[in-house]
């Protein structure tokens, strides 16, 4: 006869468990001492069981994830040789970022682009260009994170204008596929909270979808940044997945799929201590594989301070690589499935985030929104909590507001400005801005060498 251990035992309820706890707790009360309520709004309690499980099916890609370099293309036949030596060593995507045209047969040169997934991010717009590199390409692999409204949000101004912007991607979506990039990265990096994250990413999309129709939906992918609120980001990605198939439920589209293409956050990233952000963006990179992204391109260490340079991009990749061979992690999209914390997480960041989309789609939609100011106004409220936090150290971040090291000097060592920069251009909305949390501390420590 088969018998088990736990079989000994009676099992326990969640009334139970709570009856202990609050014996335990000696009077003290139950929602004030252990019940946590984050900035989004979710309550996170001190235990889970099956109780709390959604059993919420997510769609997740079937084969793991691809690990991706990020090269910018100044030099052509450099960007080739960097791109050619990457996938060599390990990665099976790249992403090229350009901000002029260039010559894609040398770029593309000895590149499989039948089976390597290539993503192109310009910052420009040029129709005619676009589609021939598609035609040049000719493969579904080819990814354009080509994206007007996070133009628009990031920078201020449309690339041409309202017109012509439209215009020309009204051109590239009917002669390409995998042709529009929704930016939820662009929130995280800005200090909006998750919930943000997920209702502006989905509402950006909507106008996507409204303005071309539902046939655009297969041709629309996302960008996201992830932090180091470890389960959380991990329950973001995951929630967002059931937000995006309920929207196209409404538009009656089936066999559709969030395509996720993620980095880790350059929010948290800091210049001192700079060895930290290796431990940040491995913890984020897990976020992103256990959350189910599709393509995840590290962040190199020195990315906020340093040129491009082959150890950090290697170190980058190489900590994709450990995570994918070693930690056991190739096909680790379904590892969170049945985890009560993170699926009863999941689900609330959802059912958060879709009070908030529905808001916006009462006021007029995402884009009006982001004319009206709106959308910056509330973002930018969360990102203000969360540097009174930084500031006050219940957000650490190790080696800048905690333990610093007072020896350690950096004036000497900043290839690159690592902080926001004062523009005076005229612009018909107001940009939303990147911003790490350190900057102000940073100045000051800089400035004290």
């Amino acid at each position: 006869m088969n018998t088990y251990l736990f079989d000994e035992f009676e099992p326990v309820t969640p009334a139970a468990w709570k009856q202990k706890i609050q014996a335990d707790l000696k009077g003290a009360d139950y929602n004030e001492h252990l019940l946590w309520k984050t900035e989004e709004g979710i309550t996170v309690k001190p235990f889970y069981t099956k109780e709390d499980r959604t059993n919420i099916q997510i769609k997740l890609p079937k084969k793991g994830y691809n690990i991706c370099q990020t090269i910018f293309i100044d030099d052509e036949k450099i960007a080739n040789f960097l791109a050619v030596d990457a996938l060599k060593r390990g990665a099976n995507s790249i992403q090229f970022k350009a901000s002029k045209k260039f010559d894609y047969t040398i770029v593309l040169k000895n590149i499989d682009v039948k089976f390597t997934i290539i993503y192109f991010k310009f910052s420009f717009l040029d129709a005619d260009f676009q589609v021939e590199l598609s035609r040049f390409c000719n493969s579904d692999k080819a990814y354009f994170q080509t994206d007007i409204i996070d133009n628009l949000a990031e920078s201020g101004n449309w690339f041409i204008n309202l017109k012509e912007d439209h215009q020309q991607l009204e051109k590239i979506v009917s002669a390409t596929n995998n042709c529009i990039s929704v930016s939820g990265d662009l929130c995280q990096n800005a200090g909006a909270n998750i919930t943000q994250q997920l209702a502006y990413t989905l509402a950006h999309a909507n106008e996507y979808l409204n303005h071309f129709g539902k046939d655009v939906a297969s041709k629309i992918h996302f960008n996201f940044a992830v932090g180091s609120n470890y389960f959380f980001e991990i329950a973001k990605l995951r929630a967002f997945r059931i937000l995006w198939e309920s929207l196209l439920k409404e538009y009656d589209i089936k066999n559709v799929e969030a395509h996720i293409f993620t980095q880790p956050s350059l929010r948290n990233k800091t210049i001192y201590d700079y060895n930290v952000n290796m431990l940040r963006t491995t913890s984020e990179c897990m976020s992103a594989i256990l959350g189910g992204s599709n393509t995840i391109s590290n962040i190199s260490y020195d990315e906020i301070y340093h040129k491009s340079n082959e150890f950090g991009e290697r170190i980058s990749r190489n900590q994709l690589l450990i995570l994918q061979q070693e930690s056991y992690l190739k096909e680790a999209q379904n590892f969170a499935d049945g985890a009560y914390y993170i699926e009863t997480i999941t689900n609330q960041l959802a059912e958060k985030a879709l009070e908030i989309f529905q808001q916006i789609e009462k006021a007029g939609g995402f884009l009006h929104q982001l004319k009206e100011g709106i959308i910056q106004r509330k973002m930018n409220e969360s990102a203000l909590k969360e540097e009174e936090k930084f500031n006050a150290k219940k957000i650490v971040l190790l080696g800048t507001n905690m333990q610093m090291n007072t020896a350690d000097k950096m004036k000497q060592d900043l290839d690159l400005y690592p902080f926001v920069k004062q523009r005076h251009i005229k612009t018909i909305i107001t940009p939303i801005i990147r911003k790490r949390l350190s900057e102000t501390l940073e100045k000051q420590r800089l400035d004290n060498e």
